[in-house]
């Protein structure tokens, strides 16, 4: 009897877990493309546990193979790419209007990030998160006079050969040659891109540097090498790890970026899509994201308590970029010079 009974309440218990996961996912699926690292597992299953709604995520590894994946035809419903590929996605009519009664939570987003130039109005785009570029340095090693003094020309100081990251981005590249020369990142005048190509090779004569993505933050975390070019949430990471690195922006201007959700013009589920917006820019989601992935939150709230004094990020320099200069800007979307700075890239790195 006991026997029969067990087995019954075998039955029952995996009905029951039958029923649970069936009900689960009763409101459908959303699909996410996104930077790799960008968003909590925690905060997906809330989600999903929330609104019976399934998520899916898929990751990419730049904004150019993004958009690539997208002519070939692969369909999502959200979309996290950067600035200038948004003023892309947009004007080639592949990111659709928001429906901003869908998205009430917006009214908490930090003002800096709203009404940027690539979506004025935001018709198609919610910030997310939020940064800038700069020099991360171990002050142990590093001269921090040498780094707030000369700015991008650190990366050249032969002092320090051997002992320094490139990070392997052709716009942040040649961003960083530009500001250091006094020119726009947004430049296209060939004499400029020339001359930044020029000064690009300087580093790769001269300083031997390490060329790597993602590894940057290892990398710097445990002294592998001494300095290198890192987005601010990276760099909030590395000094969270490592007591003794320090993050600068250069004066002489940087990067001032903002990636944002979008929604593509073929999603199959447009209303999931505009829950998971609405979702994920709210305080309690935002907060867990933000702690996990070390960015900028796009939430004003919450980077005003991360980074209070018992905050995960109190004191930790890079957390919170500083608003914008006159010497900082935003890249814009143009194919013919990134043409033009890619293959000058390859030569670069080809530099012996």
């Amino acid at each position: 009897m006991k026997k029969l009974l067990s087995v019954l309440l075998s039955i029952l218990i995996l009905f029951s877990l039958t029923g649970c996961l069936s009900s689960n996912y009763e409101n459908g699926e959303l699909y996410i493309y996104l930077p790799g690292e960008y968003l909590s597992d925690e905060v997906v299953e809330q989600f999903e546990y929330e609104y019976g709604i399934k998520v899916y995520v898929s990751t990419f590894d730049s904004n150019e193979n993004m958009y690539t994946k997208l002519l070939g035809g692969t369909v999502y419903d959200i979309l996290i790419p950067s600035d200038y590929m948004i003023e892309r996605l947009i004007s080639e009519k592949m990111v659709q209007k928001l429906d901003k009664s869908l998205i009430p939570n917006m009214s908490v987003l930090d003002e800096g990030v709203l009404g940027m130039d690539f979506d004025p109005n935001n018709d198609y785009s919610v910030p997310y998160f939020w940064g800038n570029a700069g020099i991360c340095y171990d002050t142990t090693q590093i001269d921090a006079e040498d780094v707030e003094s000369k700015g991008w020309e650190v990366m050249r100081n032969t002092k320090y050969k051997g002992m320094i990251y490139m990070y392997d981005s052709i716009r942040d590249a040649f961003m960083m040659a530009e500001k250091a020369l006094g020119y726009s990142m947004n430049t296209d005048d060939p004499e400029e891109l020339e001359k930044s190509y020029e000064w690009l090779v300087q580093i790769a004569k001269t300083m031997d540097p390490a060329y790597v993505t993602d590894e940057i933050i290892d990398g710097l975390s445990y002294g592998e090498k001494a300095m290198g070019f890192v987005y601010s949430g990276d760099a909030a990471l590395i000094i969270a790890e490592n007591e003794d690195m320090a993050f600068w922006a250069p004066e002489e201007g940087t990067n001032y970026f903002v990636d944002a959700m979008c929604i593509h013009k073929d999603a199959k589920n447009v209303e999931n899509a505009h829950k998971f917006i609405n979702y994920i820019i709210d305080y309690d989601a935002a907060f867990e994201n933000a702690v996990f992935v070390g960015y900028t939150s796009s939430n004003a709230e919450v980077v005003k308590d991360i980074t209070m004094e018992g905050g995960d990020y109190e004191d930790n320099d890079a957390y919170v970029p500083r608003e914008m200069t006159e010497n900082d800007e935003v890249f814009h979307s143009n194919e013919e010079v990134l043409k033009i700075i890619s293959e000058l890239w390859v030569k670069v790195k080809n530099t012996k």
